[in-house]
């Protein structure tokens, strides 16, 4: 099961990029890893960094993804952004921008709807 959400995950960071990338965003990194967690997409535009979780439900019967972007996710993306902006030499030297990319619907299809919420955490 774990590796079917994976792949349903994966999905929709792929989608998640391309929206992006239509939008003139610069993808720095997608799944930066750190023993502290991960971040889904790492871009830039207008000279902000923009740290991005993705979520993705084929239905709504769980709610939004974004409704699953708790506080304690949410602290630990921040922590994990601090790790990549201490190791880029960027921290305290660029804007950032917290952001959910909330997919919802059939990716197989190309039948899906996507909210892009910016600085919402």
């Amino acid at each position: 099961m774990k590796q079917f959400n994976r792949s349903k995950g994966t999905g929709g960071e792929v989608i998640a990029t391309a929206y992006l990338e239509q939008r003139d965003f610069t993808i720095l990194k997608t799944n930066f890893k750190t023993k502290l967690g991960e971040i889904d997409i790492i871009a830039m535009k207008n000279d902000v960094i923009h740290f991005i979780e993705v979520k993705y439900r084929a239905a709504l019967g769980f709610g939004h993804g974004r409704e699953s972007v708790t506080y304690g996710k949410q602290q630990t993306i921040r922590k994990v952004a601090t790790q990549f902006l201490m190791a880029e030499g960027l921290y305290n030297e660029i804007d950032v921008s917290f952001d959910v990319i909330d997919i919802v619907g059939d990716l197989t299809y190309g039948n899906y709807d996507i909210t892009f919420l910016q600085g919402c955490f």
